[in-house]
């Protein structure tokens, strides 16, 4: 049986039917007439299985190609066998008109010359509810404000299967389009007819006032076509579909609206995230952290937030954090900043209220978002060593000059000795006096270091407001940079955390770097050590004085004692 079927292909594959050249070739269209921005198959067939595709790039003047796919088809009738080859392109004409499709030439058959008509696109929709596809369009609201955001909906209602589409992406000259959210798709009953929906949402922004028109979108697909064999095989039958264009009238912005940043939106809301105390210690550092946020505008429209620095306090505002999410219909822009607050003197400390005016578009009026002024007790900071204190005097009197001091003077009503010795010791000790501070100024003169007066702290470095900002901020990373530089201004030979320590008389100062340290390089819990540094330094250091040293000698002898 096996000797039978080789013998029998043996002989097809020799017969001089198979063998023959091809007979004959030919070229049709699917249709003959068509509009623009339509897609049409063209079809070539030739009798040989054998034969080389023919050139197809003649027709890219007139057309876009789509694609191409190819079949070969061999049958036996009446022990004759017959072979042919099909060719299917699918072609979107570029222009409209009457479009000519040469000949092809194929060995020593070719097709005939083809002519399609191609009609001027239509202005209006293509399909409609009823249609097995179409597309629906709406755009809310349709006299919008200038830089007002535009909910710009496209729906695509189809009844036939899709193998492959696209569907344009609105655009317009003079407003921005962001697409929101995802693709949405469910099924849909019409006047009857049940339809599969592709939902796509977008955010349509004018940039001017005036007459603003959003072109027509068009979908261009293929469904399958089982009527017709021969069709552009897999891709089936070219179907599409139009919908309107949409006209909006921008309006420009009230001449009521004043000088203040442009805000059309939703909604918008200005909130403090942070909850103020109602009273601190002075030096010690109040974070505020303010929130913009609107319905219906992108961050890039908000201005950005500033907080006026109330008498008595030192203000460092954070960078602003910025974004732009949406929920699939509107945009939210939010603006969100943070500002370090220093107190420099007890007393009230009087926050002014915070205010950002926008216009409510839901009902066409002014409207003004408001944190309300706050108040906050400054409390006078505890000591931390880092200057000893004034004794205060225990009696007034005249003030001696270059001093500060001053000295009792007693008026006795009845012994007038007693009053003639007092001011004999009164003008004793002013002449001291006045010869201590010459004495003073002549070693100023000559000293390198020059004398600070008895009691009086020194004065602020520069570094402290850096620390007590970063300690506002909870950036210990930065708190570490900023005390060692503030440190090095009064003593350059400090480099790190550990010499800082290694000069410090006060224990709560001392224990606030071992913490920092254990947090910074052992992992340790950070929570409140920000707090425990800005109360720990905010007054200055307690530096080491080495005149009150231990004087007693050590029990044990030293380590390397020196030979003389």
């Amino acid at each position: 049986m096996k000797f039978f079927l080789r013998m029998l292909a043996l002989a097809l594959l020799m017969s001089p039917t198979w063998a023959s050249a091809a007979s004959g070739a030919r070229a049709w269209l699917d249709r003959d007439s068509m509009q623009l921005g339509e897609t049409v198959t063209l079809n070539v067939e030739i009798d040989d299985s054998t034969a080389t595709a023919p050139d197809f790039n003649v027709l890219l003047t007139d057309f876009r190609s789509l694609g191409t796919q190819s079949s070969r088809q061999v049958s036996m009738t009446n022990g004759t066998t017959s072979a042919k080859t099909i060719w299917a392109i699918g072609l979107e004409p570029k222009r409209a008109g009457s479009l000519v499709i040469p000949a092809f030439v194929m060995g020593s058959a070719s097709t005939d010359p083809l002519t399609l008509t191609v009609l001027p696109a239509a202005t209006g929709a293509q399909g409609k509810p009823g249609d097995s596809i179409f597309i629906e369009i709406s755009a809310d609201p349709l006299a919008p404000y200038v830089q007002q955001q535009v909910r710009y909906t496209v729906k695509l209602y189809f009844s036939v299967d899709l193998t492959e589409g696209t569907l344009d992406e609105p655009s317009a000259s003079g407003a921005v389009v962001q697409k929101l959210g995802r693709d949405k798709q469910y099924v849909a009953t019409l006047n009857g007819s049940r339809y599969h929906v592709l939902e796509r949402d977008y955010a349509l922004t004018p940039e001017q006032s005036g007459s603003l028109d959003i072109p027509a979108l068009g979908f261009r697909g293929s469904s399958p076509d089982n009527s017709d064999p021969t069709g552009f095989f897999r891709r089936g039958r070219q179907v599409g579909a139009r919908s309107n264009e949409i006209h909006l009238d921008v309006r420009a912005k009230p001449a009521s609206w004043g000088a203040e940043p442009w805000l059309p939106a939703q909604s918008l809301s200005l909130t403090d995230e942070t909850e103020l105390p109602d009273e601190i210690k002075l030096g010690e550092p109040l974070t505020r952290t303010l929130k913009l946020r609107a319905q219906g505008l992108g961050f890039e429209q908000l201005p950005e937030l500033e907080l006026k620095a109330p008498d008595g306090t030192e203000i460092y505002p954070d960078k602003a954090v910025t974004q732009t999410r949406d929920d699939g219909t509107w945009l939210y822009g939010e603006r969100t900043r943070k500002f370090a607050i220093v107190p420099t003197r007890p007393g009230k400390l009087v926050l002014p209220e915070v205010s950002v005016q926008w216009w409510d578009t839901a009902h066409d009026r002014i409207e003004t978002a408001l944190l309300p002024q706050r108040e906050i007790t400054v409390l006078a900071g505890a000591s931390t060593g880092a200057a000893p204190a004034t004794p205060s005097p225990v009696a007034s009197g005249p003030e001696i000059p270059g001093t500060g001091a001053a000295t009792e003077v007693v008026y006795p009503s009845a012994d007038g000795g007693l009053v003639a010795r007092r001011w004999r010791l009164v003008s004793f000790v002013l002449g001291a006096l006045w010869l201590l501070t010459l004495a003073m100024w002549w070693r100023s003169r000559h000293s390198p270091i020059a004398i600070r007066a008895a009691g009086m702290p020194p004065p602020p470095l520069p570094g402290r407001s850096a620390f007590l900002r970063a300690c506002s901020l909870g950036d210990l990373v930065g708190a570490e940079r900023a005390l060692v530089a503030w440190a090095r201004g009064a003593r350059p030979e400090i480099r790190n955390l550990g010499e800082l320590a290694s000069v410090l008389d006060d224990n709560a100062q001392r224990e606030a770097l071992d913490e920092l340290q254990r947090v910074r390089y052992a992992g340790a819990n950070s929570e409140g050590l920000a707090t425990r540094l800005s109360r720990a330094f905010g007054s200055g250091f307690g530096w080491h004085d080495p005149s009150t040293g231990d004087t007693e000698s050590s029990v044990l002898p030293p380590l390397y004692p020196r030979h003389s």
